[in-house]
């Protein structure tokens, strides 16, 4: 019977063979999509589960509010918090407590900027699942002057030489001793690191208040639970905990700290809080992606069901005969199941082939690495033959039930004809599609049109030809006055305009977070939080940021060390009713007494995706770790090569490290420029499957139509009246699919949209747009098989049958 099953379906995909490329195609690209979102959704979810006590780990999250007001989300809090933790609840078995390292390492004649540097507790590989290579997890960094290095750092400093007792130094003069080699970390960890220092080392370079500080942020701290805790019950019980040891303090500024419990593997896809690793996924956008992998794929099965049912009429006479030599309905259901998984194993092995293909190209797009180990897991494979299954079954079914319900008297006495049941469920099926087509092109459209809105937007602030170098690790007396004769002779040269140092640049949050900034004569009740830029005396001009009130910093006057300025958000936040009643006035900056002596108008310093923070600029000559160099040549390349060898001679032991700022700044969108490609790629697919189903069945229905079309021409019928009569029905089908995509697609883009705090308008012609586009793909896919039967002779069309 299977023999007889393969025979009949391989001779009935020879007889069709258009419909039948058409159908093994579309679920072929479906599968596609399906399988390489799946790749990048599967590699996105899988972020830190290979640790091995995942189930008990969580980062610290802390929540800083002035005033009842949420002003800070840190990622990396205060310095306390986990050393209290492990010493007054029971339920924590361990901490992890790191802070950033970066800076200059030098081993012999190699030296090299270290961005992904740590300083990190005795803790930490017994707590994480990083595999050490040389070393005792619980040894390498118990003691002051220890690191451990990656496995690659190791060969890059040291090639074939055995690391391990041996010395390297950090910033030019602080020595460490090599105690272990860990495994370079895997790409699907959200804690990027290649060298980690003791911990100890830190608290002995600045103070013990490293160890128990409850006011000093910029410290990573993770627990590990004890087995069977639930972290909800446990997080819970922190904001007493937080009023016992600090809530006197709090209430005297004005303040309030949360603490909050990340699990390990949730870190990657939750919001990028303030000095995150590296910019986190967004969980939505992952799961969206899903979403059009089931479009896709669904679309894929409707063009199946669609042609399979439409092709009914031909196949009747077959059923029909079957019936009559004794085929019983259930042998009839068989076959054309049969049929339906044949033709869905053809496509599995031909999807898997394009995703083979295809799959470095979908690295490109998605900006990950991703590779072939999910086919090597049992999970994907499952997975995989589900899909299969519950595609080969869903699309066959219908399809084998409407074939195997003829009536035998009725096909063969040529009475059969098609019902409107079947009739309605195509006509939903095709709505179905486009309906999820324009949904896809107007998410699409409204992606792309909310970055280059952010993009063309003015940013109050000038980042182009602006080259930013990194600023040297020299910690002597001499650093001034290098870097002011540095300067100096960057300035001699023709092409360089402006040259300015500070403590952050345009593109990224400033690090510098300062509490308890009040005016002189107001009580702690009153302070706020603000972001601190330390700026030198050219920042203002280089960056060509406007002054609205008062006076830049100046050389002139000899006490401006003593000074500050605001921009407009800090005045309103400080209580002043105009910008002009700023200018004067004293304010308390932690222990100091600053005076405000301009104010700037707000400029974007972050993405339009954030409102205007508000920022106080603090005079820093030769501020670090940023030289802003405003460039005014056509060709940068020449000019960067002067810079350099300047730099080499004053900055002999430190690296030449540059980026140029539009570019650093522009970072800010990488990931929905991403989301927009890889959205717009597989709308694209979705588009192309609906319309190989479409063209399949106008094709068959021009077909089914051949005699009434030579009777039309007979009659007198023009082409155009033809083509009208055929199209007339996938129009209004279009039509009505564009009309309910609309209200969706509206909802769902608001709802993206409000991510961010200056947004496009949601006007008509962002719907408009993507429904004409479908209607006119739907027409002229359409249009060509009808078009070729209106042109038809009439005669051969009379003689049809």
């Amino acid at each position: 019977m299977l023999r007889n099953y393969l025979k009949t379906t391989w001779r009935s995909l020879l007889k069709n063979r258009v419909f039948s490329l058409i159908n093994i195609l579309g679920l072929s690209i479906g599968l596609t999509a399906c399988l390489l979102i799946l790749q990048y959704v599967t590699h996105e979810l899988s972020y830190d589960n290979f640790h091995q006590q995942k189930e008990d780990i969580y980062r610290i999250q802390q929540n800083r509010f002035n005033k009842g007001i949420l002003t800070t989300q840190w990622a990396a809090g205060c310095a306390g918090i986990g050393p209290a933790l492990k010493e007054n609840f029971p339920e924590v078995k361990a901490f992890v407590k790191l802070h950033g390292g970066e800076g200059v390492i030098s081993y012999k004649d190699n030296r090299f900027r270290e961005n992904r540097a740590y300083y990190a507790t005795e803790t930490f590989f017994q707590v994480f699942s990083y595999p050490l290579i040389s070393g005792v997890d619980s040894l390498v960094l118990n003691r002051p002057n220890t690191v451990v290095l990656s496995e690659s750092t190791a060969k890059k400093y040291f090639n074939e030489e055995d690391p391990i007792g041996k010395r390297i130094k950090h910033n030019g003069h602080v020595e460490y001793e090599v105690t272990g080699i860990f495994k370079d970390v895997p790409e699907n960890t959200h804690m990027k690191f290649d060298l980690l220092f003791s911990f100890d080392t830190y608290v002995a370079l600045t103070n013990e208040r490293a160890l128990t500080a409850w006011n000093w942020d910029g410290f990573y701290t993770y627990i590990q639970l004890a087995s069977g805790t639930d972290h909800k019950t446990f997080e819970n019980k922190l904001p007493a905990f937080v009023e016992q040891q600090q809530g006197e303090a709090l209430r005297q500024y004005s303040a309030d700290v949360q603490f909050l419990l990340q699990p390990i593997d949730d870190i990657h896809l939750s919001p990028n809080y303030m000095g995150e690793f590296e910019p986190n996924s967004d969980r939505k956008t992952t799961f969206f992606l899903l979403i059009v992998a089931f479009f896709i794929m669904v679309i894929a099965w409707i063009n199946y069901i669609n042609l399979a049912t439409a092709k009914s009429l031909e196949r009747a006479r077959e059923v029909g005969i079957r019936k009559v030599m004794g085929s019983f309905r259930r042998q009839l259901i068989r076959q054309f199941l049969f049929e339906s998984c044949l033709l869905n194993v053809m496509a599995v092995f031909l999807a898997i082939a394009f995703v083979i293909l295809l799959l470095p190209a979908f690295n490109q797009l998605t900006g990950k690495t991703l590779t072939f180990s999910l086919f090597a897991q049992l999970d994907f494979w499952l997975a995989l033959i589900a899909l299969f299954l519950v595609g080969s079954f869903l699309s066959g079914l219908y399809p084998s039930l409407v074939l195997s319900g003829f009536r035998p008297i009725a096909v063969l006495k040529g009475k059969f004809k098609t019902s409107s049941r079947g009739t309605s469920l195509r006509k939903g099926l095709v709505i179905f599609q486009f309906f999820s087509s324009v949904i896809l092109i107007a998410g699409t459209y409204a992606v792309y049109q909310q970055i280059t809105f952010m993009k063309s937007q003015d940013l109050g602030v000038e980042v182009d030809k602006t080259l930013v170098v990194r600023a040297p690790n020299v910690t002597d007396s001499t650093y001034n006055d290098k870097f002011s004769a540095f300067k100096n002779e960057l300035l001699n040269i023709s092409a360089i305009s402006k040259v300015a140092s500070s403590t952050a640049v345009p593109g990224r949050q400033p690090g510098w977070n300062a509490g308890g900034i009040r005016r002189v004569h107001e009580d702690e009740s009153q302070s706020n939080q603000y972001r601190v830029i330390g700026v030198d005396y050219d920042f203002k001009d280089a960056f060509q940021l406007e002054v609205l009130a008062g006076r830049n910093f100046s050389k002139e006057f000899g006490t401006d060390r003593e000074t500050v300025l605001f921009n407009q958000s800090a005045t309103k936040l400080m209580g002043f009713k105009t910008i002009e009643e700023a200018l004067g006035e004293d304010i308390f900056f932690w222990g100091d007494t600053f005076r405000i002596v301009g104010v700037l108008k707000d400029y974007h310093q972050e993405s339009l995706k954030k409102s205007f923070e508000p920022l106080i600029f603090r005079l820093i000559p030769g501020a670090r770790p940023y030289y802003s160099i405003k460039l005014n040549a056509n060709n940068p390349w020449e000019t960067i090569s002067q810079i350099q060898s300047r730099w080499n001679f004053f900055f002999t032991d430190d690296p030449f490290e540059y980026f140029f700022l539009d570019d650093h700044y522009n970072q800010q969108y990488q990931a929905d420029l991403q989301f927009g490609r890889v959205f717009g790629t597989f709308s694209s697919l979705a588009i192309f499957i609906a319309c190989l189903g479409l063209f399949g069945l106008t094709s068959f229905m021009a077909v089914q139509k051949t005699k009434e079309i030579g009777i039309r021409k007979v009659m007198g019928a023009t082409v155009s009246n033809i083509l009208s009569l055929l199209l007339k029905d996938f129009t209004r089908l279009v039509l009505v699919a564009v009309m309910i995509a609309i209200p969706v697609s509206w909802w769902m883009i608001n709802n993206w949209l409000e991510r961010f705090a200056y947004k496009i308008g949601l006007s008509w012609w962002l719907f408009a747009i993507p429904g004409l586009l479908v209607m006119m793909i739907a027409l002229l896919t359409a249009s060509y098989q009808t078009i070729k039967s209106s042109l038809a002779n009439p005669v051969d069309s009379l003689r049809y049958e």
